[in-house]
């Protein structure tokens, strides 16, 4: 299994904090946001870093910083217009670096205190999987994500039912935390989602997989927090 860690957006809604510098190197508790995902990776693990040209120089001396061997993958793009979307990402950076793994995919401004090896330890080897943080209450879910800006899950034993990309209203009081296992399987459905130019969010594309696959989950109780929400809050200063 390989690792694709997903710090490619340009998150213009941090503006003027982000105009130039990378949501996931801002610091948060004495180190980049970035920093907290990687060290959860199981050793031994490759990871793979998917960033803009924009912040290539930022993330090439940041990978300098580091005990662990991480390899910096750059996406042309070099604004916000040019991006791929965290879905189109991963399937060009599937098709470049010709994986041929199973994928674990974070979104690189989550914080979150369980340990990743107990989701691979999940992972039934043929299902896609997602990490999934339970908050109680679906209105309490919605106040986390400012209007619902994060996608809500409804699981039943274990499985997925439903996946609403930040639906309008709470439907759920379970939240996708940007973190997936990807089984090598449908890598070709990936193609064909991006092929019809949905290539935004990882959200839309378990919704799309939810007809065709059973998807599982991976519940956690312990902390998990949504960088660049409590910033924007101002619950979070860096």
């Amino acid at each position: 299994m390989k690792c694709l860690v997903l710090a490619g957006g340009f998150a213009t809604r941090l503006y003027p904090l982000t105009i130039n510098k990378a949501k996931a190197l801002l610091p948060f508790q004495g180190e980049p946001v970035i920093n907290h995902a990687i060290k959860r990776v199981p050793p031994g693990m490759e990871i793979l870093i998917s960033t803009n040209r924009k912040f290539e120089d930022d993330f090439r001396h940041w990978q300098t910083s580091l005990a662990r061997n991480v390899r910096i993958c750059v996406e042309e793009a070099a604004t916000d217009e040019q991006k791929m979307g965290a879905v189109g990402a991963v399937n060009f950076w599937v098709a470049r670096e010709r994986v041929e793994e199973d994928l674990m995919v974070l979104a690189a401004d989550n914080y979150f205190e369980f340990d990743l090896s107990d989701l691979v330890m999940a992972f039934d080897g043929k299902n896609p999987l997602i990490a999934a943080h339970d908050v109680g209450d679906k209105h309490k879910a919605c106040e986390i994500g400012v209007a619902c800006r994060v996608g809500l899950v409804v699981i039943e034993e274990g499985k997925v039912k439903r996946f609403d990309e930040k639906p309008a209203e709470p439907t759920s009081s379970i939240i996708a935390t940007g973190i997936y296992i990807l089984p090598q399987r449908i890598f070709p459905l990936l193609s064909d989602y991006c092929a019809e130019c949905k290539r935004d969010n990882l959200g839309s594309f378990i919704s799309y997989l939810l007809d065709r696959y059973e998807v599982t989950a991976y519940l956690f109780a312990s902390t998990w927090i949504d960088i660049g929400e409590e910033i924007k809050r101002g619950r979070v200063t860096v």
